[in-house]
C-alpha cells in the first residue's frame, strides 16, 4: 500500500505535481501512479488490473520514461465483463474483458504527453474505469511549433 506522502513524493520525482511537467497528477487524485519497465530493446512493458468490486484501473497512471512500443498485459479481475480501449498511434486498441480473464495489447506511443483510456461498455467510464498513461520526454524538434520559449520551472 502506499501512503499520501509516497504518492506525492512519486508524483513530484516523475514530474506529475507541477505546471509545464504533466500536470495529471493533479487531474487524476486517486490510484497509484506506476512506472513501466524497460527491456533491453527498448520496449516497455506493465500490467494494469480492475480490481474486484473496485470499478478502477490500477495503476491509475502509467508512466512510460519514453515515447515507443509498449507491451500492455491488462487482467480484469471484476466479476463483471469489462473493455479496455486503449490508445495507439495509427489505431486505437480494444480489448473485451471477460470477468476474470486477461488479455495483451501493444501499442505505439511515440510523443510525450498523456493519453487516456478506459472501459468503453455501459456506463464503466462514468463509474470510474477511465485512466491515464503519462509519456515522459520533449517533443522532436522538426514537431515543435514555432513559438518563442515558453516559461519553465
Amino acid at each position: 500500500m502506499t501512503t499520501t506522502q509516497e504518492r506525492e513524493d512519486l508524483l513530484s520525482e516523475l514530474g506529475l505535481d507541477a505546471q509545464n511537467s504533466a500536470a495529471i497528477g493533479r487531474v487524476l487524485g486517486t490510484g497509484r501512479t506506476e512506472r513501466a519497465t524497460e527491456r533491453a530493446d527498448g520496449t516497455m512493458e506493465a500490467t494494469i488490473r480492475i480490481r474486484e468490486d473496485e470499478i478502477a484501473w490500477d495503476p491509475a497512471i502509467l508512466v512510460l520514461p519514453h515515447g515507443g512500443d509498449v507491451e500492455l498485459t491488462v487482467i480484469n479481475d471484476d466479476k463483471n465483463t469489462h473493455a479496455c480501449l486503449l490508445p495507439s498511434n495509427g489505431d486505437k486498441k480494444f480489448l473485451w474483458l471477460l470477468n476474470h480473464s486477461k488479455g495483451k495489447a501493444k501499442l505505439n506511443l511515440d510523443g510525450p504527453g498523456y493519453y487516456w483510456y478506459s472501459s468503453p461498455g455501459g456506463n464503466d467510464e462514468g463509474r470510474g474505469l477511465t485512466a491515464a498513461i503519462v509519456v515522459l520526454g520533449e517533443v522532436p524538434p522538426e514537431a515543435r511549433l514555432d513559438r518563442p520559449d515558453q516559461p519553465r520551472q
